[in-house]
């Protein structure tokens, strides 16, 4: 009895976390003009689910992969400009990112509350007390979601942020040109080096696709490219400092598999070294407002990237710079 009254105390939490996110979501669609918010949001939280492939026969999985989440991504925001038509990109794409935030929330509150509910009808008090012993944890975890969702509206760069933030300092003002959907690159030159860097097209909330666009890159330079060079955020571990640069073998870049791969690929095709600078932060710094810690450390991690430009090329290279991250608040 005891264990069941502390779940359903903090699940009632949780729950009220929830509320608040969807809530955000609905007024701010109203505030864009959209009158049935509440179909629109309530269309999209038991909506938009990717199964994963079949894995006992390997195969192309990673193209199945691939096939499957872009597939769902493109119905997602085809399915909300019919919901919201004369929206701009960028203002989609924070709508998008939104709603997957609350839906996210509200997956996690029905998972947790179909464990209670089992552990109550079975009474499974090892179950309870699992769930007891996990929620203060999770619901701590789960505070910063709630907030991120201002962040977004808002259009302020968060701490995921930190890939795109380098790509911009070093491209500046050069043209960016679109290169695959939501994903441009810009052309510089560093001491004789053309460097292309490749980030989310912003300022809204996406994530790009920077695997392609660095393949189609390597592709347009017919393969000759001398250094590969991944920049994004890291999850540091517990006592480590926010905003601390760490520099890698490998591509810095957290997705299910499909973008990594490309880079990986591209890599071993040109022969070239792939370099990984990472910022570290926590799981909350990464998806609330950008903190004044992380952002100090974008100016260290540009220096770390320059330094990998002009110490481990020549003049005469291709290097391609890919800022991996959201490019919410970045151009």
């Amino acid at each position: 009895m005891r264990y069941e009254r502390g779940v359903a105390a903090r699940l009632m939490l949780v729950e009220t976390l929830v509320r608040e996110s969807i809530n955000k979501v609905k007024n701010y669609l109203s505030r864009l003009g959209v009158k049935e918010s509440d179909s629109v949001v309530s269309g999209v939280l038991d909506n938009y689910f990717v199964i994963d492939p079949v894995s006992i026969e390997p195969t192309d999985i990673i193209k199945r992969m691939d096939h499957m989440i872009v597939n769902n991504e493109s119905k997602f925001k085809k399915d909300l400009e019919k919901s919201i038509p004369g929206i701009s990109r960028h203002t989609l794409n924070n709508v998008a990112v939104s709603l997957a935030i609350a839906s996210a929330l509200f997956t996690v509150f029905k998972v947790l509350r179909h464990y209670y509910l089992l552990g109550k009808k079975y009474e499974n008090w090892v179950l309870l007390m699992q769930l007891y012993l996990l929620l203060p944890q999770l619901v701590k975890e789960l505070i910063p979601y709630t907030k991120a969702i201002d962040g977004v509206f808002r259009g302020l760069p968060i701490g995921d942020s930190v890939g795109p933030m380098v790509a911009f300092k070093l491209a500046g003002l050069s043209p960016r040109i679109d290169i695959e959907e939501d994903t441009v690159y810009s052309l510089i030159n560093v001491e004789g080096r053309n460097v292309y860097i490749v980030k989310a097209r912003g300022p809204g909330a996406t994530v790009g696709r920077p695997g392609k666009g660095v393949a189609k890159i390597a592709e347009m330079l017919s393969y000759s490219v001398a250094r590969i060079i991944t920049v994004d955020a890291a999850l540091k571990l517990e006592g480590e400092q926010t905003g601390s640069i760490a520099e890698g073998s490998g591509a810095a870049i957290g997705d299910p598999g499909p973008e990594k791969i490309e880079i990986e690929r591209v890599a071993v095709k040109c022969g070239a070294p792939l370099d990984a600078v990472i910022i570290k932060m926590g799981v909350d710094e990464a998806i609330k407002p950008m903190s004044k810690e992380i952002a100090d450390s974008i100016d260290k991690a540009y220096q770390k990237v320059l330094d990998i430009i002009k110490n481990r090329t020549k003049p005469g290279d291709n290097i391609i710079v890919a800022g991996i991250g959201n490019s919410v608040g970045v151009y």
